[in-house]
């Protein structure tokens, strides 16, 4: 077969491969507004449809499989709302612009989106090449209140595809399965949180730990005694998380000086808090050094600290992984074991715990604009520990590999969708070129 992948031709949009061309989106996809039911009728409501706003989706995962509100039937026939296919794609066009999601399962989604129905291409070649066009669009907004974007917006986003279809689907194909090794990689870190919480909680919320002939505790008949958390295990006892760790304090002061070299001195902010423990850095803020010597002496957080949150997502928690070295950003606390109770895992896992969610619920402030977790009210928060310490080896043990493993995930994780973003742009530009079959 004849090589033509050194011949080029120039476009609007700079030399292009000559057997390449120029579209606009919308040649490439229809554009579909969303809706939302009336929200005061409650028939339209909690129904078995998959309803998506930005809160579902703004993240750095390709595909989007659950929500967190859904419709009835009779809400979408009575709204503007639509149901999308399975491999569709959903943009934020006002306030959050540029969220980008490809749905996993059929859904409907609100009026503050559009849906992109490819019209002759993949589903995944589309997705990418709006990826790939994001800061474009961003850079395309109006508005005097909120940030957004148009149906005329987007048809002024131009998009270079080979002409062959074959070379499409390979296109997609090379960025999907590193997609795809992100998303199984997200699967194991998830059963290994969900079995990790089981574990946590059978021993130190249902205490059916083994007892000394390998029995659970309490349903063999465990003796237990009356405490202020309820009945708890003979030998146990209650204390606080002052009892146990260091709690470390912010700086409430004015954020310092930002840099743009990545000097590895990361001031951690409220988006670098994740849901399931595990801290998120693609989003990093790097300050420069002299106001990180300024800051350090109280605020840095080392590997096994925990880290949570005092306002906006009250108590959310993650953990330092191995290696980190951070500053704390306002509103955050950090908590470190004290040097004679080294379960740090342990501690670690105790943070994503119902107990630990339970405490901060009868802990928190209740102000008039955000509800807030005051750092003095933070070492009163109550646990339930075997006083032998044998047994916390043992869990904590557990914990560690646990935790070891899910972060060494999402390190893994990282340096593959460094590998996508680095290909992204060469492979929808020409630069570099997948061999026709």
């Amino acid at each position: 077969m004849k090589d033509n992948s050194l011949k080029l031709k120039e476009t609007e949009l700079g030399f292009i491969p000559e057997e390449w061309g120029v579209y606009s989106l919308t040649e490439l996809a229809d554009i579909i507004g969303g809706g939302t039911p009336r929200t005061n009728e409650p028939k339209y409501w909690n129904g078995n449809i998959p309803w998506l706003s930005v809160v579902d989706f703004n993240d750095d995962l390709r595909k989007v499989y659950s929500t967190e509100k859904f419709i009835t039937k009779e809400g979408l026939e009575n709204s503007s709302a639509k149901i999308l296919r399975k491999g569709s794609l959903v943009i934020s066009a006002r306030g959050t612009v540029g969220a980008l999601t490809q749905l996993g399962v059929d859904m409907a989604f609100n009026q503050s989106c559009y849906g992109l129905i490819s019209k002759s291409i993949p589903d995944d070649l589309l997705y990418y090449l709006v990826k790939n066009a994001i800061a474009d669009i961003k850079k395309r907004t109006h508005g005097s209140v909120f940030d957004t974007i148009t149906k005329k917006t987007l048809d002024d986003i131009k998009l270079v595809i080979p002409k062959k279809e074959d070379e499409r689907k390979q296109v997609a194909e090379i960025l999907s399965s590193l997609d795809d090794k992100i998303e199984l990689n997200n699967k194991i870190n998830f059963n290994i949180e969900k079995l990790s919480n089981s574990i946590f909680k059978r021993w130190f919320i249902d205490f059916e730990f083994p007892d000394k002939n390998g029995k659970f505790y309490k349903s063999s008949g465990g003796r237990m005694i009356n405490s202020e958390l309820g009945d708890i295990p003979l030998g146990w006892d209650i204390v606080t998380i002052g009892d146990i760790t260091d709690v470390i304090d912010c700086l409430h002061a004015k954020k310092p000086e930002r840099s743009d070299i990545n000097t590895g001195k990361v001031l951690l902010q409220l988006n670098n808090i994740n849901s399931n423990g595990l801290l998120d850095l693609n989003e990093k803020y790097f300050i420069c050094e002299n106001d990180y010597k300024k800051w350090i002496s109280r605020i840095e957080a080392s590997d096994g600290d925990c880290v949570i949150t005092n306002v906006g997502r009250v108590g959310a928690f993650s953990r330092i992984p191995y290696g980190i070295k951070v500053a704390l950003g306002r509103n955050m606390t950090a908590i470190r074991s004290k040097p004679n109770f080294q379960f740090k895992s342990f501690i670690a896992q105790y943070f994503l715990s119902d107990l630990y969610r339970a405490e901060v619920s009868m802990n928190i402030d209740v102000g008039t604009i955000l509800d807030a977790l005051n750092v003095k009210n933070i070492p009163k928060l109550r646990l339930v520990i075997p006083k032998e310490r044998n047994k916390l080896i043992e869990v904590d043990s557990f914990f560690a590999s646990a935790w070891a493993l899910r972060e060494k995930i999402i390190i893994n994780n990282q340096y593959i969708s460094d590998i996508r973003d680095s290909l992204l742009p060469r492979l929808l530009n020409g630069k570099i070129r997948v061999k026709s079959i």
